[in-house]
């Protein structure tokens, strides 16, 4: 650091400059830099003219993921380095939207002739960004957000199979480097190795939301347990929980590796909040719980049938969507709803004292402890995801329960308040809509449904309503068409289609009268028949940044 000071700069806001120093570039000595640290931003003035470039850059700490200092490898050397790592969105090319991508500033520090004094002023920096940035994660939109504490050791489960096979590529060129700079301390499980490495622990944070769910919902401590934040990192084909979470951040819609690198900002910033789960009846099998869809009919049709082309990644359900409008088909059935308007009150108690549960979590937000979610009769096996809306993506083992109210009572996790048997008549309350000819059935709780489809464009993390979409047959090829196309920008609901329902409910029943059929629960096919669904809100915690 050189003992000669220039004029310390202000921040973009006009905020005062608490640290500044005037140190050397990393690469190049003959680069001279004042740098200035406020409550908001990083701010690097280049003192020298050469090389050529832009001499002010101002960095926003909401953008800094973390910052370290450390000594040089050569023990003869006494300076010290100093490295931010920053995330800023950029515009990207012949596009008018921005994406993610990496900075970083590295200074020397090499002033004092002692290199530990030299080590305790680049950790002294190090420290106050770290701090500032910690500062600047809580404070989103003039509110504080819950955040889980720091170092929270963090399990990764990969897939190396989903998508198109570059789950682990994307993890080694991507995701590691990023935690890695945040100073998340983290562990990789292939998910063939996870039966060996799933001991229950305190300080970690599952990233898997697939199998997950169910799996904490199961557990005798479930209240506590469904607490432990989870996150996503998109690696297969749909990737839709992704671009919901990266939609909710604000911002513009990225694809591909541009949404990995989104994602995995979110995950550094460690920011959590609710996130409602929906569970799930079938005729003759337990309850289980769904974080993303439910499906019957054409978007069921080619979520499963598209499965084939797989190897086309995103594309596959494009070339689904064409496949199945060639031959459209028509469901018979009958579907039953609660508005949200006319839900009754009798959820109120649940979601008091979950309120109070995740109150605490801001000034205490430890974890709960992991579980190791099993699937069929043996813990652990190998079906978890890291891309969760994909075909093989929830293959859980449910709890045992009925839709009776006295029968959840029993189970472990929340008891579904709205809810009558299968077999009895619904409430008085509910809208029926008589026995119809149907092109297809969505409910969605999240945003989107694939990368490139905004299914639910009103939908947010904890709403705390089934967003419900039907077409009724009479639809044609092309007006269909039209509405998927629509669907990419969230736009299909204001297209007027006479053929189009959408509304909000806080349960839904389906008994499908056409004899074959699919049907999807979070891009899985589950058991042909009868169900019904009620949603949990914020029963979920959520790694959102």
């Amino acid at each position: 650091m050189d003992q000669r000071r220039a004029e310390p700069d202000s921040g973009t806001d006009g905020s005062p400059v608490t640290l500044y120093g005037e140190f050397t570039a990393t690469g190049n000595r003959k680069v001279r830099c004042a740098v200035s640290l406020t409550e908001r931003d990083l701010i690097v003035q280049r003192l020298t003219s050469a090389p050529v470039g832009r001499s002010k850059a101002v960095l926003s700490l909401r953008d800094c993921v973390g910052c370290r200092a450390y000594r040089p490898h050569d023990n003869e050397d006494r300076a010290a380095h100093l490295s931010a790592y920053f995330y800023p969105l950029k515009r990207r090319r012949m596009s008018s939207g921005a994406s993610r991508q990496r900075v970083e500033q590295c200074f020397r520090l090499a002033a004092l002739q002692d290199p530990r004094a030299n080590l305790d002023e680049a950790e002294k920096w190090a420290r106050a960004v770290r701090e500032r940035c910690g500062r600047n994660r809580l404070l989103a939109d003039g509110m504080l957000t819950s955040q889980f504490s720091r170092p929270c050791r963090m399990m990764l489960l990969v897939n190396p199979q989903s998508g198109q096979g570059q789950a682990l590529t994307l993890y080694n060129n991507h995701i590691q480097r990023m935690l890695n700079e945040a100073g998340v301390p983290h562990t990789l499980v292939i998910t063939g190795e996870l039966k060996a490495q799933c001991s229950p622990d305190r300080s970690i944070c599952i990233f898997c939301v697939c199998q997950v769910v169910n799996g904490l919902l199961e557990r005798p401590d479930w209240e506590e347990a469904i607490r432990t934040p989870l996150g996503i990192l998109p690696g297969g084909s749909g990737n839709a929980l992704a671009a919901s979470i990266h939609h909710y951040s604000g911002a513009s819609p990225v694809f591909s590796e541009e949404l990995l690198l989104s994602c995995g900002f979110l995950l550094c910033k460690g920011l959590v909040s609710r996130m409602d789960l929906v569970s799930i009846h079938l005729s003759s099998s337990p309850r289980l719980f769904s974080f993303l869809s439910l499906a019957w009919g054409f978007v069921a049709d080619v979520d499963i049938e598209s499965e084939k082309y797989r190897h086309a990644g995103a594309a596959r359900f494009t070339v689904g969507t064409l496949v199945r409008l060639a031959s459209l088909r028509i469901y018979k059935g009958k579907l039953s709803y609660l508005p949200a308007s006319k839900a009754h009150s009798s959820e109120g108690g649940l979601r008091n004292n979950m309120t109070l549960h995740c109150n605490n979590q801001t000034s205490s937000p430890s974890p709960a402890p992991l579980l190791c979610c099993q699937s069929g009769d043996s813990p652990c096996q190998n079906t978890l995801h890291n891309s969760c809306h994909s075909n093989n993506s929830l293959k859980v083992r449910r709890t045992e329960s009925t839709p009776s109210r006295s029968a959840t009572k029993a189970v472990p996790g929340p008891p579904d308040s709205l809810l009558v048997p299968l077999d009895q008549p619904l409430p008085s309350d509910w809208v029926v809509v008589q026995e119809e000819d149907f092109v297809l059935v969505l409910a969605m709780y999240q945003s989107h449904l694939a990368e490139d489809l905004m299914a639910a464009p009103e939908a947010t993390l904890d709403d705390g309503v089934i967003h419900l979409f039907y077409v009724r047959a009479g639809i044609s090829r092309s007006a269909l068409l039209r509405l998927f196309l629509a669907m990419e920008k969230g736009a299909h609901v204001a297209t007027n289609c006479q053929h189009l329902v959408h509304t909000k409910v806080k349960a839904l029943r389906l008994e499908p009268h056409s004899p074959n059929g699919i049907i999807t629960v979070d891009g899985e096919v589950v058991e042909y028949g009868p169900l019904q669904a009620e949603v949990h809100r914020g029963l979920g915690r959520f790694i959102t940044g």
